[in-house]
């Protein structure tokens, strides 16, 4: 699989790590999933992000997940979250990963750096101890990460490290932040660089119009993600928005912090593409109230996207 580049655009899922009920990992939910994020057309996928449940597992088992996600993906770059608390833990998955075939990694920042320097300080021990061959993205996601990154901290760690290929954008409100990046590529203080955004989609719309090169989120319906980011690349406006308007009830329902990951799951369950909607301990999980809300607007949503309108059909499990 070829590397990651500053040239990435389009979609990037970003995959839940399906779980039995049990709490094993279920293999075969990660083999149709990924079957899936091909089958509709994604660019790429990226696991074991913050939505992947990571902190949750061995680091054996991140590794396999890694690797099994690498070799069901076919023509699809895998980008592989290896954020951990220390660099040897990085380092390995990292490795790992772009020895089995992935495209590259993507690092996000700890809580405990507060300051610039101590930010661009953090991603330069970062790429030393993963090696610079390796490219990666930055994670600026400051609404769970807690850290804040300036345009201009953003621009110094992407110059300072050339195997930096990528941000993926997810500051609220952040649409100013899209602008000054592009604006810096345009007075030559920052070298080009692949913009995808993140944050349940929330601001897709008007992010890919501030000059983003595409999405990198999970929302449960990556095919709107697709057609999104193909419709204002096509200078669709009208046909871009409206079709982003009709599912961002349930874009807004999903991204409720705790239970997000709870709603995005069960969707994802009840389109068939994985078994069960289990997370493991610690979770979340929802209630049958909360069911009945997003089957509702699942319903709101199928009015004007067909792709919502499911049927009763049979589990994924088998």
């Amino acid at each position: 699989m070829t590397k990651l580049t500053h040239e990435a655009k389009g979609t990037f899922a970003i995959a839940p790590t399906p779980f039995h009920d049990d709490g094993r990992i279920d293999e075969k939910s990660i083999d149709r999933l990924t079957d899936f994020y091909g089958e509709i057309g994604c660019n790429g996928i990226t696991v074991l992000g913050i939505m992947g449940e990571a902190p949750k597992l061995e680091g054996a088992e991140a590794e396999e997940i890694a690797k099994r996600f690498v070799k069901r993906a076919k023509n699809m770059q895998i980008i592989v979250g290896v954020s951990a608390p220390g660099f040897a833990a990085m380092r390995s998955l990292a490795r790992a990963s772009m020895d089995a075939g992935a495209a590259g990694v993507m690092i996000a920042p700890p809580p405990t750096v507060r300051t610039d320097d101590q930010i661009t300080g953090y991603f330069k021990q970062a790429v030393e101890a993963i090696g610079s061959d390796i490219p990666w993205v930055l994670q600026d996601y400051p609404l769970t990460l807690s850290v804040v990154f300036t345009p201009a901290v953003i621009r110094k760690i992407v110059m300072d490290n050339p195997s930096c290929v990528m941000v993926k954008h997810e500051d609220w409100p952040g649409l100013e932040k899209i602008s000054t990046l592009r604006g810096f590529q345009k007075d030559g203080s920052l070298r080009p660089l692949s913009i995808l955004t993140g944050n349940g989609a929330l601001f897709l719309d008007f992010e890919m119009e501030r000059g983003a090169d595409g999405a990198m989120t999970g929302y449960a319906f990556p095919e709107m993600l697709i057609d999104v980011v193909r419709l204002s690349k096509e200078a669709r406006r009208d046909a871009a928005h409206d079709l982003f308007d009709a599912h961002l009830p349930l874009i807004r329902y999903e991204q409720q912090p705790a239970i997000g990951l709870a709603v995005r799951k069960y969707v994802l369950q009840k389109r068939g593409i994985i078994a069960t909607s289990a997370q493991r301990k610690p979770g979340s999980s929802i209630t049958a109230t909360a069911k009945a809300e997003v089957d509702y607007l699942l319903s709101r949503v199928a009015r004007v996207d067909r792709r919502a309108n499911m049927q009763p059909q049979s589990s994924a499990a088998g």
